[in-house]
């Protein structure tokens, strides 16, 4: 009796020793990839998954779809919802990550060249520059478009970024509107809240432009993606330039802000890069 009892307990633990391992197992082979938890961005995220063939989304999923959106995710991907700028600091645990392409050249990732997938270069997601509503007529917000529609920011931007930010902009001008007086507006001063790559580097070129015309565009940098739309709800600074028309669509709608869209300037498309893994054969094996 007293070996059958101790045979009963061998034969259990050695049950509870499998389960562990295999629970183990099944854990390690879980693949995790990090997304934005902001709206739009991580929907793009997950549309590029969709793209790809790796999930699948509710039908009528667009672009503010989240995780809870997923209706078929036939590989068992776990997600991480992570704030956008934070995405490459947290690349190395995770087997992969989908990041904006202005995080990810802060990071020293290039987006053409590291990425294992990428976005294609659609303008629904070109970034803006985007003032207070009643302003977009000011002589001052047109010369800060006419300097970003120019035909030496599309150079900039061309030749900095390797396909990584790809300009908008179809007939880039001189830098300069017709309808605008310069002459007033010498010696004054045009404030736009920017992010720090590409945004200020690509307004670095406008500042030129305008301080021929004795203008100073104070660019000001932002490392979220709130308070640039803040400052300029409040008409503490004249413009901005950071997000795309969907994420200021749903800005607008949730703070109940009045922010509206001059010009679309370049696009970054959004890229999926390997953490753990290296290759996106890990998803499907």
């Amino acid at each position: 009796m007293k070996n059958f009892k101790r045979f009963i307990s061998l034969l259990l633990c050695a049950v509870l020793s499998l389960t562990l391992l295999t629970a183990c197992g099944d854990t390690d082979d879980v693949i995790t990839i990090a997304v934005p938890n902001d709206t739009t961005n991580e929907a793009r995220a997950l549309l590029l998954l969709e793209e790809l063939g790796y999930i699948t989304l509710k039908d009528g999923a667009g672009i503010t779809a989240t995780v809870a959106d997923i209706e078929d995710n036939p590989y068992g991907i776990e997600f991480s919802e992570v704030e956008a700028a934070q995405l490459p600091n947290v690349l190395q645990d995770v087997d992969y990550a989908i990041i904006n392409s202005n995080y990810a050249i802060e990071a020293g990732l290039n987006p053409v060249e590291d990425s294992l997938a990428i976005e294609g270069s659609s303008s629904a997601y070109g970034n803006i520059l985007a003032v207070k509503e009643g302003n977009e007529d000011t002589d001052k917000i047109k010369a800060l478009k006419a300097a970003l529609e120019s035909q030496q920011v599309a150079d900039f931007i061309a030749s900095s970024y390797d396909g990584a930010v790809v300009s908008t902009v179809e007939n880039p001008g001189d830098g300069y509107d017709d309808t605008v007086d310069y002459d007033a507006l010498a010696g004054t001063t045009i404030t736009v809240a920017a992010s720090p790559t590409p945004h200020a580097e690509i307004l670095a070129v406008a500042k030129e432009i305008l301080a021929e015309k004795d203008i100073t565009l104070d660019i000001i940098e932002f490392t979220d993606y709130v308070q640039p739309n803040n400052v300029v709800e409040s008409g503490e600074v004249d413009a901005n330039y950071f997000q795309h028309t969907p994420y200021l669509d749903d800005f607008n709608e949730q703070n109940g802000t009045h922010i509206v869209s001059v010009s679309v300037v370049h696009v970054e498309p959004m890229g999926l890069y390997g953490g753990k893994q290296d290759s996106l054969d890990a998803i499907t094996e």
